[in-house]
Formats: C-alpha cells, structure tokens, sequence
C-alpha cells in the first residue's frame, strides 16, 4: 500500500523520520545534560518494539525513506539489534542509519550491520582523553575509539562524526579532529551547539558560530563548496581538493529550515515535527488505545500539514522546548 506523501503547507515533502529509542544516555555531555539528576522516562511510557515499527510502516507508506535511530543513547536499548533488523525489514526497504556516542559500538556493530543498519554518526568532540572527561563527565574516550574500529571491521562505510564546538573548551582542536576524520576514511561534520540542553543555558554569544568554524579550517585547509545540497542539514566543503569532504550544521545561524524533510517520534511516542516544536501529537495514547492505521496515518499527515516554516532561534519570542535533547531525540 502507497499512501499520500507527507507535504506540509510550505511543499516540503518528508522523507526521513527519526526515532528515538530511550531517553537514557552513558554520558552526561556539559551542553546536553546536568552531572545528575535527570528525570528519566517511565519504563511504561516507552514505546516497544512492535509498537515503533508499526508507526514506522505507516510512515515508510507515506513516503518515509530513511529512519534514523537516535536517543538519548540508542544503544543501551536492550532489543536494539531487533529493532534495527525489523526497521530495515519494512516493506518499501527504509535506509536505517543511527546516531551514537559509540560507547557500545565494540560489542555491537557487527550484530547492527547483519541486522541492517546501513550507517553511523558518531559523536567524538575531542581526541583528548582529558577533555572528553571534562566534556562528558566520563572518562570512555577509549571506548568510543575502540567503537570507531569494531564498526570498520563490521563493513559500516560512509561513517560520519559529528563534533559540538565550545567556545574556551575544544575550538582549537577543529583541525585535528578533521585530520583524524580524513586520515580514517570518516566525513567530520561541526554542529553549532543548539538551545536543547536539559539545563537551559545556552547563550547565543557563548555558542561557536558557523563562521568561525569556517574561519578557522580554512587556516589548515583549502575548502570548496560541494554542491547540490537538497535537504541535507550540513553544508559540505571539499578538502584539499580530494573526494574527502567536511560538513557544517549551522542550524542556529544559517538555518535550513526551508528544506527540512524530518519529522520526530520520541522513546515516549510523542510526534513532533521539528526538534524546536512546543507542540507534540500522542501516538502512544492512539496505539495503546487500540487506535487503527488509518489514525495513525491521519495523525501523521495532521503534525506535517501543521508544521511551522521555523525554528525561529535567535528571534524575538523564541522559547526554549520544554524537553531537552535527549528526551525529544537528537
């Protein structure tokens, strides 16, 4: 069965749902989340197994291509390898990908990729043991090492690391952390820090700015522009005149938002239609209620047709989402 497509009122056409998979997370990252003190999701209120890939094959009728797997930490969801192999074994084949802190990859990736799971970004915001404790809280940048390596053995190509800038902590190591994406085959993408931290106390002028980013490679490396973009959120520079690229996610200063093709369903099964949305629709309740496809169909079409035009950040009135990231799903 074919449904209609997800087009919102602005005509963007919605091809990738990301899923949240536990609001949990083995770091406490200073820009995601307080050292403790985290009010974690009921056991109860998370969605199974049979219940995200039901509203995912609802989705993947709607047009839906790919499924991203996020969190919190998707990996320390203990059917994780189930849900990826039932995903991927969805009529319509949706290209299942995952973003991680790699914490888990050592013991898992070789299970992820025979269930599936098409790629990986990996979140790595230093090289110095150090400051990954400074910055995490935890002292495992060992692990997400070891996780890079298990993940090449397993077959995974096209691996993608992602890196948070802060301003005063781990800007000067932007080079280093390109050379290391380059010398191992991986695209490093920079995310400029956005207003979703549990703590509420992201400023603009502390976040490290697309710009300066830009700036600052540019020192170390010859960048040109690739392009075709389409509705990816990174803008990518070729490096050094090589295939090998780097991306930068501006979502604060040089937001995409025109393009966006995303929409969201948190551990929780809450829908939303941006990460900034204030707005959520409940499909657990649906589900659980013994709500039909068509519901849920309808309940899909309903979020995207109501979708804002933007995030809005930076502007007059912007409010911060109530949930931080790691309950909405990065």
């Amino acid at each position: 069965m074919t449904a209609a497509p997800l087009v919102d009122s602005f005509g963007r056409r919605h091809r990738d749902l990301r899923i949240s998979l536990t609001d949990r997370c083995s770091l406490r990252c200073t820009y995601c989340m307080p050292a403790e003190g985290m009010p974690w999701l009921a056991s109860g209120t998370l969605l199974t197994l049979a219940e995200t890939t039901r509203i995912a094959a609802v989705a993947v009728q709607h047009g839906i291509e790919e499924i991203r797997l996020t969190g919190g930490e998707p990996l320390l969801r203990p059917d994780v390898v189930q849900v990826v192999e039932a995903l991927a074994g969805l009529p319509g084949s949706p290209e299942v990908s995952m973003t991680t802190n790699g914490l888990r990859l050592g013991g898992l990736a070789q299970g992820l990729k025979d269930a599936g799971l098409a790629r990986l970004n990996v979140s790595l915001d230093t090289l110095s043991r150090e400051r990954y404790q400074q910055l995490t809280r935890r002292d495992r940048l060992g692990q997400v090492l070891a996780g890079l390596v298990a993940a090449d053995a397993a077959g995974f190509e096209g691996t993608k690391i992602n890196t948070v800038l802060l301003r005063g902590v781990n800007e000067d190591e932007a080079p280093a952390l390109l050379r290391f994406a380059l010398e191992r085959g991986y695209e490093l993408r920079f995310i400029e820090q956005m207003p979703l931290d549990a703590g509420h106390t992201w400023t603009m002028e502390g976040m490290v700015r697309a710009d300066e980013v830009q700036a600052l490679l540019s020192e170390h490396f010859d960048l040109v522009p690739v392009p075709g973009r389409g509705s990816a959120p990174a803008e990518r520079w070729s490096v050094d005149g090589t295939q090998s690229a780097v991306g930068i996610i501006a979502s604060v200063t040089r937001p995409f938002c025109g393009a966006c093709d995303r929409i969201r369903l948190t551990a929780d099964g809450q829908l939303r239609s941006c990460l900034f949305a204030q707005e959520e629709t409940d499909l657990r309740t649906l589900l659980r209620s013994g709500g039909t496809d068509e519901q849920i169909s309808a309940a899909l079409g309903l979020t995207v047709a109501q979708k804002a035009a933007g995030h809005a950040v930076g502007q007059a009135g912007f409010e911060q989402p109530g949930r931080g990231m790691s309950a909405i799903g990065g």
